[in-house]
């Protein structure tokens, strides 16, 4: 079992773990979740990727083993902490995967730490404001009504609206799987969550993403219900060269829903030598491809795909 690690960010301590062999020729690979997730929200994809890189798993402040920070905090201070995670560890420069508001992080990163970030893989996320798509209806009907409903039926609920209608029809036992991973720990602290929401809520992009000259990758899933789909499609067309790779059944967790399937959308561009090009994979990502679990990927060199 890896050891928990700390990182000093200012005031605060950052938790992270190292996992995978550390072979020197395997690359680094920066892991940052999203609102309410912990480093175990990435438990799906971890057996496979760390057949590929050394992996660094990240608690954001305020879950996890994290310290909690005192009041509000931007994604600017959630990337300063991903800073401080790097050069506690000795690593000079790796890979950085992040979903949702992690993958604000990972922008913010690239862009203000770009000489720190090799690859870059953006999922389920988006561009921030001004310039972006607001969060869809049904996820704002859902905040709206979370304060007159049972606790234990608003969380379900948000579990539910985090995953296609599909998935939730062919794969109930996933929601199930998700309720337990939020019961096996404590409580998130209410004013962490909030302090999360504004971060994500007042991220400014202002197309400062044609300043990232990582190699990007973008996964989004087609039925996300969380983060408007159509943001993955500015996230590719902002960012020069980008490669967008959508799932147009998946919901906002896409990495729950097919783990296999995005494992091996991030490994192939991941791995790939240099220009960009996909490397030769078993099972790798190309238009009209069925992965194993049944879920068809539509990919695009270079910005937008076509469903």
């Amino acid at each position: 079992m890896s050891r928990t690690r700390y990182a000093r960010s200012g005031d605060l301590r950052i938790a992270y773990e190292l996992r995978g062999t550390m072979h020197r020729r395997r690359p680094w690979l920066v892991l940052i979740q999203g609102m309410g997730f912990d480093r175990s929200g990435w438990d799906p994809v971890l057996r496979k990727l760390r057949h590929h890189f050394r992996l660094v798993l990240v608690d954001n402040r305020g879950f996890g083993r994290s310290d909690r920070s005192a009041g509000l905090f931007g994604v600017a201070a959630m990337a300063g902490d991903i800073v401080a995670v790097l050069d506690a560890a000795g690593i000079r420069r790796a890979h950085v995967m992040g979903a949702s508001l992690g993958g604000m992080v990972a922008q913010e990163l690239a862009i203000t730490h770009a000489e720190r970030v090799d690859g870059l893989v953006l999922a389920c996320t988006a561009p921030g404001w001004p310039f972006a798509y607001p969060m869809p209806p049904a996820a704002l009907r859902l905040i709206l009504v979370t304060a007159v409903i049972r606790a234990e039926v608003a969380r379900r609920r948000h579990t539910e609206n985090a995953l296609s209608a599909r998935t939730v029809q062919d794969h109930p036992e996933l929601v199930d799987r998700l309720l337990e991973l939020q019961d096996s720990q404590p409580p998130p602290d209410p004013r962490t969550l909030a302090a999360q929401a504004t971060a994500g809520a007042l991220y400014t992009g202002r197309l400062r993403q044609a300043r990232i000259r990582a190699r990007t990758l973008v996964l989004q899933g087609g039925a996300d219900t969380v983060v408007d789909p159509r943001n993955g499609r500015l996230l590719a067309d902002r960012i020069p060269d980008a490669r967008l790779v959508t799932f147009p059944d998946l919901g906002h967790l896409l990495f729950w829903e097919d783990p296999d399937g995005f494992t091996d959308a991030v490994t192939s561009f991941l791995l790939a030598e240099c220009g960009g090009q996909e490397v030769s994979a078993r099972r790798r990502v190309r238009r009209g491809a069925w992965h194993r679990t049944g879920t068809r990927a539509a990919v695009s060199p270079t910005g937008p795909a076509t469903p």
